[in-house]
């Protein structure tokens, strides 16, 4: 290995190994910490090692393109307002925010992009898998990592919301940087994450949602730009080759968007994994279950129900229902408990019907809840 390869390795494992903790850590100013980790990084990598320079014709082009990609991507996104409404703005344009959120945040992503660059410039599986890591850590603390909510509920958030996105994101920045330079990736990660701090709205659009449309929005792009300017040599070998890709990407893309669909269940089914031993027997402890989101359809004795008591989401079976003065009045119980539960429900606390279960699934949720408690 030559020198300028062991030096690169060597900054971007202490870069990661430093912006890991900082994930977790409820540090009050963590991007403004992650900047300057990143800046150092970048201006070491790039005095230290030697780059390459891109030949591309098309990367002015490319910048051009990818401009008025973010600047679309953002009116779409702000056209399903009109659906769903707008918020104002936690955070308003100022000075301070300026300096607390704008400029670190720009550092962040000029900084990794140029550490991309390089490490993409070496050809090599390692160099590979630390620019990767690398850029996810950093997507992470953009958002803000688990800083001051360190909660099984905030963890499920960040991977649903920004990690997921972040891979396939990823996949399309380091094509991009591949081939045309750093500055159309830079451009059109600023234009698409900085405007929630120059404009005073942003759509109420539901979460799950818009994880969905930063999961399939770059693999569109990635077609759309390959399909425009690569010509390639078609030979059988290559064509397989990147079927198999193809085909990969494709089943991982919809198994994540599936996920994030499931547990945020902002469309009509959603996912829960069973966590206590209330319904062993059917349903167990570890199984994950399927259900459809209620809608005042008829719910029958004998079927499994999710409802909301407590501020708990609870998993039982109706064993009776009553109906008096126009309402139901649903009783349930576990499976495995000797007795029905305590009171009754009503259809307002009724959040799906079972469909189905999948066996032990869900037993990675229950060891990461378990870590958060």
């Amino acid at each position: 290995m030559n020198i300028d390869r062991k030096v690169l390795y060597t900054v971007c494992a202490l870069l990661v190994l430093a912006l890991l903790p900082a994930l977790f850590i409820p540090i009050a100013h963590i991007r403004i910490i992650a900047a300057v980790l990143c800046a150092v990084s970048a201006v070491v990598v790039s005095v230290f090692v030697k780059k390459r320079s891109i030949l591309s014709i098309r990367k002015e082009q490319v910048l051009l393109l990818m401009t008025v990609i973010g600047a679309l991507y953002i009116m779409l996104y702000y056209l399903t307002g009109i659906e769903f409404g707008f918020y104002s703005s936690l955070v308003k344009l100022s000075v301070t925010s300026f300096f607390k959120y704008i400029l670190p945040i720009s550092v962040i992503i000029i900084s990794i992009e140029v550490i991309r660059s390089v490490l993409l410039a070496q050809k090599s599986k390692v160099s590979d898998v630390l620019s990767y890591v690398a850029c996810l850590v950093a997507e992470l603390l953009i958002a803000a990592g688990f800083a001051g909510n360190f909660s099984f509920t905030r963890f499920m958030d960040i991977v649903g919301l920004t990690l997921f996105p972040a891979v396939t994101a990823n996949l399309l920045y380091h094509y991009l940087s591949r081939r045309y330079g750093i500055w159309p990736n830079v451009v059109f990660r600023l234009i698409t994450t900085l405007y929630t701090y120059v404009v005073p709205i942003y759509p109420a659009t539901p979460d799950s949602l818009f994880a969905f449309a930063k999961l399939l929005v770059p693999l569109v792009i990635y077609v759309f730009i390959s399909s425009l300017y690569e010509q390639r040599k078609k030979y059988a070998t290559e064509i397989n080759k990147s079927k198999w890709r193809h085909a990969v990407t494709a089943v991982l893309l919809v198994f994540m968007i599936s996920i994030v669909m499931l547990i945020s269940c902002q469309f009509r089914y959603g996912a829960l994994v069973i966590a206590t031993e209330s319904m062993t027997g059917e349903i167990n402890k570890g199984d994950a279950i399927v259900y459809e989101e209620y809608d005042e359809q008829i719910v029958n004795e004998g079927e499994v129900i999710v409802f909301r008591k407590n501020d708990k989401l609870i998993v039982h079976r109706v064993v009776e229902i009553q109906r008096i003065d126009g309402r139901n009045r649903y009783f349930t119980q576990g499976d495995a408990n000797d007795e029905r539960d305590s009171g009754y429900i009503t259809d307002g606390q009724i959040e799906g019907v079972v469909l189905f279960k999948i066996a032990y699934i869900g037993y990675p949720s229950i060891w990461i809840r378990s870590v958060f408690k």
